[in-house]
């Protein structure tokens, strides 16, 4: 499915940030002289291993030690404090106690430094008065211009550069014997944990991926997760960015790398952690109910095409295909195997994970058999065979394959167990990869010997381990292809009269309420009549007609059948009557303290699919749009999705495809096809209202909406706004 959007990076707390500078995050990130505060000759401290790691992984730039204690550290003169070194320093390493840090960062600026970074812990992450300590280091980082990576981080590792400022084990490039490199593309990282940053870098690096930096946020005093992804979207040596988060603290910068990300078709890779707690929320809608505060991270995913990961192994293997292959031209995969256990396992994978599997053509079938043992098979999986190996035949089929207009992707299944060779001339083999449009994705099903690591590598692939993570990143490598750029979307401007009444009224609308609110926005819902007694119903009917639905209006009953508070299909005056007096019985009974407005006559909408359309205002990024199987059953099936809004009509029907439903909207059974463009445009039009009005509307809900037959338009048939508690002061 592809992904559009556009027009609402803006609508996140006013205009365009003013994140970190791309220049003063790169003077971070390769300074040219480093000062540690808290030097220590000790390596098996984390003062000492600082020193010891820029060391050993080659820093090219001037190191300042910093330590009263001692006169000279590994060979290098030691300074007292940061202003008694007289030389122009560029970052401060700060390792020295919580307490220590806010008068040691004044001593910084004072002395001209101008990045820091707070290796040291003891600040927001424990609360209470720690978190006073935090907001002082803000507060020197705003008033002396420093820029602060931490505190509470595991320092940051810069590949490019040979800048290891960190203490994190898995930079120990100095005793590491010579890396494996399989793709010259490089992945940035940027975590909310130090531990998970260097622990991913130490993974993708065993597979032979390249980085450009990796980086370990800490509390985020003063510089963000976003500043960084930002950074590296803007960044030439980085083709790829890999994210741990658990929250975004700066929604803007964050949203517009997001965007620069998918206008230059820069893959974002993102583990959310946190996603098991419990929205704090008392939901009024099922919107509202749904919509956790994890939704709004999946509508931002979603939204900008940013790859979402599950484990490790997936985040990896995912930055491992988007850095090592071409972007396919569709999902067609063909699987070639020397086992044909593995191979069938392999296929099983791909058909689970939405790729096509197409059965190769006579010919083609007919020249791979001419290669191949008679008992292996031509047709897809290919199974060459264990023989075939010893034959040349494995790279002829991959050739043969790599240049047929019958396949997208190609995964070559084997083993790379043995400690002596491949099963492949891996020269030659480069040389396919490297003049192939087709993505070649290499699944090892025995453990791959480390001589199988370096001589692939060479050959340009990574060796795949995981079966379940294979599938996930050639499903994504398919998915790219389809990525769409976004266009500017608009929302239409809100008539005065409306922007009046949106001013005037608080909290809770009724349905009545909040139909004539959609209506002004030009939203088709059917006319109805508002009735305060039983004298007014003769009027009422002469105006609707029968069959009509009687519903009870109250802004304290949001769900009104759960107080007998409908009827449906009324067909004469008499039936009318005694509805009427069933229904303020009822509420006098089930809901004695609602306040009742009156009751609601409308025409009954003929049948059609049942559907929710909702949007919730989250408070970092805005108003969350949600479609989904409607009714009684949205909860209970929970076959919904996400975005932010707004969308327009084709970024609606994007939505719709994304859901199981789509196929009852299709016609299932002789069923006439649904009226998917009417829902589009119901669906982009609340999209609009709800950013059109974000000060004021909290939620909008439509549950249900009837969708009739193609020509046939949809049914409002109940509607719920919530506003904000109070007015807005007088402009």
């Amino acid at each position: 499915m592809g992904h559009h959007h556009g027009g609402r990076v803006s609508a996140v707390r006013g205009a365009a940030p003013s994140s970190a500078s791309r220049s003063a995050l790169h003077g971070l990130l390769a300074p040219a002289s480093i000062a540690i505060l808290g030097a220590s000759p000790d390596a098996t401290k984390i003062r000492g291993l600082l020193l010891q790691v820029l060391r050993k992984n080659g820093y090219p730039g001037r190191i300042y030690p910093v330590n009263p204690n001692h006169a000279r550290i590994d060979g290098l003169d030691c300074y007292p404090r940061v202003g008694a070194i007289g030389e122009p320093v560029e970052l401060a390493l700060l390792a020295i106690p919580a307490a220590e840090i806010p008068s040691a960062l004044e001593a910084c600026a004072h002395a001209g430094v101008r990045y820091a970074v707070i290796i040291a812990s003891g600040f927001a992450e424990e609360g209470g008065p720690q978190s006073k300590l935090q907001q002082r280091v803000t507060e020197i980082a705003r008033r002396f211009g420093i820029r602060i990576c931490g505190p509470n981080t595991e320092g940051f590792h810069n590949e490019i550069a040979n800048v290891s400022a960190t203490f994190s084990p898995a930079i120990d490039h100095g005793r590491a014997a010579e890396p494996i490199i399989a793709t010259s593309r490089r992945i940035g990282v940027v975590a909310q944990s130090g531990g998970i940053a260097f622990s991913l870098y130490h993974r993708g690096r065993a597979q032979g991926l390249s980085f450009s930096y990796v980086v370990s946020t800490g509390n985020e005093a003063d510089l963000t997760l976003a500043d960084f992804l930002d950074y590296m979207i803007g960044d030439d040596a980085t083709d790829a960015v890999l994210l741990f988060l658990e929250t975004v603290r700066d929604p803007q910068t964050f949203l517009t790398a997001a965007q620069r990300a998918l206008d230059q078709r820069k893959p974002i890779i993102a583990v959310k952690v946190g996603r098991s707690s419990a929205g704090a929320r008392a939901a009024l809608s099922h919107t509202a109910s749904m919509t956790g505060w994890d939704a709004a991270y999946e509508a931002v995913f979603k939204t900008f095409g940013i790859i979402v990961a599950s484990d490790p192994d997936e985040a990896i293997a995912i930055a491992g295909a988007v850095t090592s292959a071409p972007v396919p031209a569709g999902a067609r995969a063909c699987v070639v195997t020397v086992s044909g256990g593995a191979g069938a396992w392999t296929a099983d994978t791909l058909a689970a994970c939405g790729l096509e599997l197409p059965e190769l053509s006579r010919g083609l079938q007919q020249t791979i058999r001419s290669l191949i043992p008679s008992y292996g098979s031509a047709r897809n999986p290919v199974d060459i065979t264990a023989q075939a190996v010893h034959t040349g035949a494995f790279l002829q089929t991959i050739e043969l394959l790599s240049t047929c207009e019958e396949v997208d992707i190609i995964v070559v299944v084997a083993s790379m167990a043995r400690e002596t060779r491949v099963p492949f001339d891996t020269a030659a083999l480069g040389r396919v990869i490297k003049s192939s449009r087709k993505a070649i994705l290499f699944y090892s099903y025995t453990l791959p010997s480390p001589i199988a690591r370096k001589s692939m590598a060479e050959a340009g692939a990574v060796i795949f381990t995981g079966l379940a993570s294979i599938g996930r990143a050639v499903h994504e490598l398919a998915r790219r292809g389809r990525v769409t750029q976004a266009l500017p979307i608009s929302s239409a401007a809100v008539p005065t009269k409306l922007r009046n009444r949106l001013r005037e009224a608080t909290g809770t609308l009724t349905e009545h309420q909040s139909k004539a609110i959609l209506a002004q926005y030009g939203v088709r819902v059917a006319p109805g009549i508002l009735v305060r007694n039983r004298d007014e119903l003769d009027e009422a009917v002469r105006a609707i007609g029968f069959p009509l639905a009687l519903k009870v209006q109250s802004p304290d009953l949001p769900h009104k059948t759960e107080v007998g508070g409908v009827r449906l299909n009324i067909a004469d005056a008499a039936t009318l009557r005694v509805a009427y007096e069933e229904v303020i019985s009822a509420l006098a009974v089930r809901a004695p303290c609602a306040r009742l407005d009156g009751v609601r006559l409308e025409p009954m909408a003929p049948a059609g699919i049942e559907i929710i359309v909702g949007v919730i205002r989250d408070e970092l990024f805005g108003p969350v749009l949600m479609v989904g199987a409607g009714g009684v059953a949205t909860e209970l099936f929970r076959d919904v999705a996400y975005r932010l809004a707004p969308v327009d009509r084709r970024g609606a029907l994007e939505l719709l495809a994304s859901l199981r439903i789509k196929a009852l909207l299709e016609g299932v059974r002789g069923a006439k096809r649904a009226d998917f463009q009417a829902l589009a445009h119901l669906i982009a039009r609340i999209s609009s209202l709800a950013v059109a009005c974000r000060d004021r509307v909290r939620e909008i809900e439509l549950n249900p909406v009837l969708v009739h037959a193609a020509g046939k338009g949809c049914s409002v048939v109940d509607a719920l706004i919530v506003l904000e508690p109070t007015l807005p002061p007088e402009a």
